[in-house]
């Protein structure tokens, strides 16, 4: 009984012991589920998401190689997730001053697409926001910059991630300024984005002003609200207008890409007095000319931008073709221009051998530079222009030129067609060839120009005279009456920095044989641009309208100074034999002339002229002195060097044997006047 007494009690006992278990575990529960009820309340309420400023800034700073910094950072979570910067600093490189840092944003805020992120991995971002963007854009002259960003490259073999979809952009009260003494250039930009209003589309607004290349710079542009646009039913439109000094340019079409300047549709039109002033806009070297106005369309087909199909006129010349530009980062750009000229004047051309361009009888529309040029080259004695060939420009870019003109026209020289190859490369040119076609015949010619030291040149040049008919040249003088052919060949070698100073240190010759030609006195004022040739005939006793049947000429050039072989000039009334020298380094001439008269009349006894002092305008005088020099261009050195040279140069003007004839006759001694005339000279 006891026994059994004592099993009860002990079972009473567990049944005590054991019923508060569960109550004892859900109340730990409650304690732990409050608990941590109380930890998401308290993460909620304390919770700040600049606690990941650190990260983010690290990320920023190695995806751009500058060092950035944010003040505040705000997440709102959700299928499309919106994340704002607030006070966003991007600083400058060593170097640059800290306290005007690169870029500043008031607030970048920026929405990014969650789901296209988790189903394909694409960053899709609708939009982004800037609120007060700063940037200072610097440059030093060395040719350093705070602008350009060291991306951060991507790891060996891996593949390339493709770009971030960037749909639309707002920017809202934001500026630019840019400095670089390099360009001299410091102007500033007004940026904003304009909303949707009615049937206008939202679009980006840029107005600048400044300077630029020390000239004053003012640019309007309107582009797309869109930074990226792949739908090709639309694509980012483009309209830009922009003055830097006299120069005015405009683009306006759209891109198919803005990012990779693909699909674009953009015409492009450019005016202003000088090509030359265009070089800071586009880095393509060209020579200075007369006032223009191009216009064309502009594209991209890589790796050359490309200005095709554009017309114009420089001067008062047409042109047209296509320009394409490999820009090269880190090298020179690449230029290839296939150019052409349904009517050009060669005035217009002038700049490429750094003579005035467009002439000196050209106005309107220059600048005050060109209008001094102007006046310089008026009142200016030399033949030569003496305009520095600037070597830092055209070692600025390789180009290719082929360049055709299908017909030539200037009062002075009217060629009929020109057929030009222009290669600079490293800053040496060829130009291979330079044909003018004149008639049935053509100068043909391959020039070489080398630098060498201290911005000096060598330059080589070899011209052929073939068959060219001078009445084609004399036509727009209207004084020229008859035909006849000339022929002969040219070379140089010399060393300078300009036309004249090459001229005056050259070495080589010209050859020259004209036969049966017309009227001698047009001959000598317009081929030869010698205004005083009638005096010079008159002085030698040839008639003004005397035929000219062969002039035979042939001048080593040694050092600058222009020697005399042979020179002979046979009318119908005398022949003249010359003897001299010219000096191109000083550009002057001492020269004798001496007259055999064909027959006997008043006044036509033999004699002799100088011509002596600038090679423009010599003076005109006989003297004792004088008649004996001149004397001993009649002997048999300088006629046989006119027998020498006429085989040499027969192939220019072909089988005539009228300067051979003129050349023997030369020899024979002058007979005495028939009885009659010797007693009416008593």
């Amino acid at each position: 009984m006891r026994t059994g007494r004592s099993v009860g009690r002990s079972r009473a006992m567990e049944n005590t012991t054991t019923t508060p278990r569960p109550r004892r575990r859900g109340r730990v529960a409650a304690i732990l589920l409050a608990a941590f009820a109380l930890a998401v309340v308290a993460l909620v309420l304390l919770w700040n998401w600049d606690w990941f400023i650190p990260v983010v800034q690290s990320r920023a700073s190695a995806a751009i190689g500058r060092r950035v910094t944010i003040r505040h950072l705000h997440v709102h979570l959700g299928r499309q997730t919106t994340v704002a910067a607030d006070d966003v600093v991007v600083a400058n490189p060593d170097g640059f001053p800290a306290a005007d840092p690169l870029a500043t944003v008031g607030r970048l805020t920026v929405v990014a697409n969650v789901m296209d992120y988790i189903h394909s991995g694409a960053i899709v971002l609708p939009r982004i926001t800037l609120d007060r963007p700063d940037i200072h854009a610097t440059g030093l002259k060395d040719g350093q910059n705070n602008f350009s960003l060291h991306t951060a490259s991507a790891k060996p073999g891996a593949k390339p991630s493709a770009p971030p979809q960037i749909g639309e952009l707002q920017i809202n009260d934001g500026t630019a300024r840019v400095v670089d003494p390099k360009f001299k250039s410091d102007f500033t930009a007004a940026i904003a984005t304009r909303p949707a209003s009615g049937s206008a589309p939202a679009a980006i607004t840029a107005n600048a002003h400044g300077t630029y290349a020390a000239q004053p710079v003012t640019a309007a542009f309107v582009g797309g609200a869109l930074l990226s646009l792949r739908d090709a039913a639309h694509p980012y439109p483009i309209d830009l207008h922009l003055a830097n000094g006299p120069t005015k340019l405009s683009l306006v079409g759209t891109v198919q890409n803005p990012l990779s300047f693909a699909g674009a549709k953009l015409k492009l039109a450019v005016s202003g007095p000088d090509l030359s002033d265009t070089f800071p806009l586009t880095g393509v070297p060209f020579p200075p000319t007369p006032p223009y106005s191009i216009a064309g369309n502009l594209d991209y087909a890589p790796p050359r931008i490309r200005f095709s199909d554009f017309e114009g006129r420089v001067g008062s010349s047409d042109l047209g073709g296509e320009i394409a530009v490999d820009p090269r980062a880190g090298a020179r750009p690449d230029v290839v221009m296939n150019l052409v000229s349904r009517r050009v004047d060669l005035a217009d051309l002038g700049g490429f051998i750094g003579a005035t361009p467009g002439g000196v009888k050209q106005t309107g529309g220059e600048t005050a530079a060109q209008k001094q040029e102007k006046a310089r080259a008026k009142t200016s004695k030399a033949l030569f222009p003496s305009t520095p060939i600037n070597l830092p420009k055209v070692r600025a870019a390789d180009i290719h030129v082929k360049y055709r003109a299908e017909h030539i026209e200037n009062k002075y020289t009217p060629f009929d067609k020109l057929v030009m190859a222009l290669d600079v490369v490293d800053g040496r040119i060829e130009l291979h060839p330079l044909d003018f076609v004149v008639g049935s015949g053509d100068i043909a010619s391959t020039i070489a120009l080398a630098p060498g030291a201290n911005d000096l040149i060598h330059a080589k040049a070899d011209v052929a005279f073939r068959h060219i008919e001078v009445s084609r040249l004399m036509q727009a003088t209207h004084t020229f009456k008859g035909t006849g052919l000339l022929g002969g060949e040219a070379r140089i070698d010399t060393l300078g920095n300009s036309l004249a100073s090459m001229m005056g240190q050259g070495n080589g010759e010209l050859k020259l044989v004209l036969v049966s030609a017309g009227d001698v006195s047009a001959l000598l004022v317009d081929i030869a641009g010698l205004e005083f040739g009638n005096a010079v005939l008159s002085a030698l006793g040839v008639p003004n309208r005397a035929k000219l049947d062969c002039f035979v000429a042939d001048w080593p050039l040694d050092n600058g100074i222009v020697s005399t072989k042979a020179f002979l000039l046979d009318t119908e009334e005398a022949r003249v034999t010359g003897k001299g020298t010219v000096d191109l380094r000083q550009q002057t001439m001492d020269y004798a002339l001496t007259t055999r008269s064909k027959h006997f009349s008043v006044g036509s006894l033999p004699g002799a002229i100088t011509l002596t002092g600038p090679i423009t305008s010599p003076s005109i005088r006989p003297g004792a002195e004088v008649l004996a020099r001149a004397g001993a261009a009649t002997g048999l050195g300088i006629l046989t060097g006119i027998g020498a040279i006429l085989p040499t140069v027969q192939f220019g003007v072909g089988n005539d044997n009228a300067c051979f004839k003129a050349e023997a006759a030369e020899r024979q001694p002058l007979k005495a006047p028939p009885p009659k005339l010797r007693h009416a000279h008593k």
